[in-house]
C-alpha cells in the first residue's frame, strides 16, 4: 500500500462520512476524552483544530471555545465538519491544506490530531514552525496520534510527538499524558 494523499481522503469522506468509526468506536470516544482533558478546564478562548476529518472531534472542542476555527485539507472533511458542528456563531470551518496559512495569527489552544505522520517531514517541519507562532505563550498544544504504523502513513508513528515538539524551535512544558496500546495524546504549555 502506497501513502494515503488528499485525494485518498477525499474518496474516503465521499464514500463514507465516517470511514474509521471515530464518532461511535469506544477507543475513539475514549481518545477523545483524553483530548478534552489535555486542552485543560476551559472554557478556552481561541482552539484551532487542523485536519478536523469529518468532525468527530471538532463537536466537543467548538463546546469547550469561546472561539473555534476547524480545518481540514479536503472538501467533502470539509462539509462534514460543518455538518457536525451546525451553525454555531462562534465556530468557523475552513479547508486548509497543511502547510497553509492558519485562520488567524494568535491562538489559546492547537488541536493536532492524527495527521502528521500523513505528512512529509519537510511539510511537518512547517507546520511545527508555523504553531509556535501562531500559539501564545501560555497556549495549549494537544497532539493525539496512533503509536503503531499504517501502510498508508509517510513517516513512522514512534515519537511523531518529540519530533513534531523539536521541530516547533520553542519549549514546551508538559502538561498531560494519556496513552493505549494504539494511540498517544500528549499536553504541552507553551513556555
Amino acid at each position: 500500500m502506497k501513502p494515503i494523499d488528499l485525494a485518498g481522503f477525499e474518496q474516503k469522506f465521499a464514500a463514507n462520512a465516517d470511514p474509521w468509526s471515530t464518532f461511535t468506536n469506544r477507543d475513539e470516544v475514549h481518545k477523545r476524552g483524553a483530548i478534552l482533558h489535555g486542552l485543560g478546564a476551559g472554557p478556552t478562548g481561541r482552539v484551532l483544530e487542523l485536519a478536523a476529518g469529518n468532525g468527530s472531534n471538532s463537536v466537543a472542542l467548538a463546546r469547550r471555545a469561546l472561539r473555534f476555527d476547524a480545518t481540514e485539507g479536503t472538501q467533502s472533511g470539509v462539509d462534514l465538519v460543518r455538518r457536525a458542528v451546525g451553525d454555531a456563531p462562534h465556530v468557523r470551518v475552513r479547508r486548509l491544506v497543511l502547510p497553509g496559512r492558519f485562520p488567524a495569527a494568535v491562538y489559546d489552544a492547537a488541536v493536532v490530531a492524527e495527521v502528521l505522520y500523513y505528512l512529509s517531514p519537510r511539510a511537518m517541519r512547517h507546520v511545527a514552525r508555523d504553531i509556535a507562532v501562531a500559539l501564545r505563550r501560555g497556549g495549549r498544544l494537544i497532539l493525539a496520534h496512533h503509536r503503531v504504523d499504517y501502510p498508508d502513513f509517510v513517516q513512522h508513528a514512534a515519537q511523531i510527538h518529540a519530533r513534531f515538539l523539536a521541530d516547533t524551535g520553542v519549549e514546551w512544558r508538559a502538561a498531560g499524558d494519556v496513552r493505549t496500546g494504539r494511540w498517544r495524546v500528549q499536553s504541552y504549555v507553551r513556555c
